[in-house]
């Protein structure tokens, strides 16, 4: 949902914020298409995202700060998920393709489970969520200095998207943020999709059990686990290094 400088503005003035250092306006990222209502323009640090599976992934952090609340997007391109893995020393048990994909696949349960998993928070929202039909979730906490953290976690075309925005105890939900966000095409269009989006992963192109370029996802689950989805996936043991 796209929200206009106009109408975002008129929104803060409803609501008695203070007055604004700065003006919210559409901000968008061609490098990793996204844009978000936001106020002004942010700082961009770039660091590395350590997945379930213990591989390190670029990650981009936007940050945005007005008064005492923050705003954040972080993106972490999982696109090379396959050849990051492969390169680890992981032990025999961990060496199926399969971990990669669910890498991948399994990204935004466990960026939630960071979040719920901070100490002494407290989860008053968690469950499925979308924004222009791409599929994802949302949480909401209450932090224990009585600020609340709105996420919205998202996977389009193998990036992860964090949408992170904590307020102030007392100050309303930051809405503008969390409803504004856009996914972007290569020339900086914001994607529609007739039905709900939901991510898949690249075809594998190295190693043992590859196929080749172009063939058909195996269905049922990921590669090298059986059809019904199953296998031995030991979630939450990083592999050894």
């Amino acid at each position: 949902m796209r929200v206009t400088k106009i109408v975002a503005l008129a929104f803060l003035l409803l609501v008695g914020r203070p007055a604004l250092a700065q003006e919210w306006d559409r901000y968008q990222n061609l490098d990793d298409r996204f844009a978000v209502t936001a106020p002004g323009q942010p700082a961009i640090e770039k660091t590395r995202w350590k997945s379930e599976y213990s591989s390190m992934f670029p990650e981009t952090i936007y940050r945005w700060q007005e008064g005492p609340n923050r705003y954040t997007v972080s993106v972490v391109d999982y696109s090379d998920s396959e050849a990051i893995f492969t390169a680890n020393n992981h032990s025999k048990d961990f060496q199926a393709p399969m971990y990669w994909q669910i890498d991948i696949l399994g990204s935004i349960q466990y960026a939630a489970t960071q979040y719920r998993q901070k100490p002494g928070v407290k989860v008053t929202f968690d469950a499925f969520h979308y924004i222009n039909l791409v599929t994802g979730h949302e949480l909401q906490l209450t932090n224990p200095d009585q600020s609340r953290t709105y996420v919205g976690l998202y996977l389009h075309e193998n990036r992860l998207y964090i949408f992170d925005a904590t307020v102030a105890k007392n100050m309303p939900p930051p809405l503008i943020f969390q409803q504004s966000p856009e996914f972007l095409d290569e020339n900086g269009n914001s994607i529609r999709y007739r039905t709900y989006y939901y991510n898949r992963v690249p075809e594998p192109r190295l190693g043992r059990g590859a196929r080749g370029a172009g063939a058909p996802a195996a269905t049922g689950g990921p590669q090298g686990a059986p059809a019904g989805g199953g296998g031995p996936i030991q979630r939450g043991q990083p592999p050894q290094q």
